[in-house]
């Protein structure tokens, strides 16, 4: 399990504790963390999840898919630290990840 916060655009946080194996965007939906719509439930076919992911953090985290990146690239608030929520697993090696939502996801 790993304990991940959420800052929305209006500065708010919201910390919850996300288990294994769910995708970060699975733990944002079940605990409404606002911004994080999550429209396609998953099928990295929106951008409804998008977050933005500090820079000490993009190492531990898989890779991009091509899938994701094509996603990622027709949203127009992203940037080069933009990644769908849907497409990061949880583990504890994400206990302590601060995610930023955009403004976009108000």
């Amino acid at each position: 399990m790993a304990k991940i916060t959420f800052e929305t655009a209006d500065g708010q946080e919201h910390t919850i504790d996300i288990a294994n194996g769910l995708s970060i965007m699975e733990g944002a939906v079940r605990n409404m963390v606002p911004g994080i719509d999550a429209d396609c439930g998953g099928t990295c076919s929106c951008a409804t999840c998008m977050v933005y992911v500090p820079s000490e953090w993009a190492d531990k985290l898989p890779p991009k898919k091509s899938d994701e990146e094509a996603m990622i690239e027709f949203c127009p608030h992203h940037n080069e630290t933009s990644r769908l929520s849907c497409q990061i697993d949880v583990s504890d090696a994400l206990d302590g990840l601060r995610l930023k939502v955009p403004e976009s996801q108000r």
